[in-house]
């Protein structure tokens, strides 16, 4: 598969000099658990404690890029696929004039968007040789986005293939949004499965689990409350300690900022005030990657 490394010592070592940036992937293999919303607002959440924030795009559905309200005409229609495709020479037959500046939208937070080439990735990535799975670690480095930023977020596709592997390989840590329910459950364990394989590969150490995050929470059905347990007792099993944050419930603030393609901070009305302290809270979680 795309695993296998015969260099893996010596590409371990040339990445043991961390930078200053963290970066930090909302990943979850399951689609329909909130991983674009909880990325969207935890970079604002970020952002108002007066960090430089990055958000990249990896979920060729662009999700998160609908979100930022952003239109691929700003950038002739680039995005993160063809960076990454840029950034490696054995493709230079496919690389397209795009540079950095072109596709890197800047606001408050900034943006690099994702588009529907993306879902080609692993097919364009098959033919070179080197180590597939440090494409997007590579780019970052290379353009020293690890040096500009203080934190960059990640949003990553609902599955286990050569994407999220990239982003995984990427990251310093991982939150994981999912909704409570035995799907998810089985879903956590497979999870783990795949951190366990990085590990393995050899040329990158595992990320550190910041978090997993209950959301869409429906506190009136007795069930969920039953499979937030058992999710919690999965969790201490196989980390060791609780890593499970307040559930987010279904607030109609939350629907409302998202429709709206604002962030929960928008809102300075009183009922919004418990969902900033929510995403504070993970902005706490992910500062203590510093620490």
């Amino acid at each position: 598969m795309f695993f296998k490394n015969k260099s893996s010592n010596q590409s371990k070592d040339k990445f043991n000099d961390a930078p200053k940036g963290k970066v930090i992937a909302f990943l979850n293999q399951k689609g329909g658990v909130g991983k674009t919303t909880m990325c969207f607002n935890s970079a604002h959440a970020l952002r108002e404690k007066g960090h430089r924030v990055l958000c990249i795009d990896m979920d060729p559905q662009a999700n998160l890029s609908l979100l930022f309200d952003v239109d691929l005409s700003e950038t002739n229609g680039a995005s993160i696929h063809h960076l990454m495709v840029n950034s490696v020479r054995e493709l230079k037959s496919l690389h397209t004039p795009n540079l950095i500046s072109d596709v890197l939208v800047k606001g408050d937070v900034d943006l690099i968007p994702a588009c529907q080439d993306l879902s080609g990735f692993e097919l364009t990535m098959a033919p070179i040789n080197g180590p597939r799975q440090l494409i997007l670690r590579r780019f970052l480095e290379k353009n020293d986005l690890l040096s500009k930023y203080d934190y960059i977020l990640l949003d990553c596709p609902p599955t286990l293939g050569l994407l999220v592997i990239n982003s995984v390989c990427a990251v310093d840590g991982v939150i994981v949004p999912f909704r409570p329910d035995d799907f998810s459950k089985k879903g956590l364990l497979h999870f783990y499965e795949m951190l366990e394989d990085v590990e393995d590969m050899g040329i990158v150490n595992s990320p550190k689990i910041l978090a997993h995050i209950p959301n869409l929470v429906d506190n009136r059905r007795k069930q969920e409350e039953l499979d937030l347990e058992e999710i919690r007792s999965v969790i201490i099993d196989k980390l060791g300690e609780d890593r499970l944050l307040e559930p987010f419930y279904n607030r109609a603030q939350l629907v409302k900022s998202q429709a709206s393609r604002k962030s929960v901070y928008d809102y300075g009305s009183k009922e919004f005030k418990p969902l900033h302290q929510q995403f504070s809270k993970i902005a706490d979680v992910i500062e203590t990657l510093n620490h």
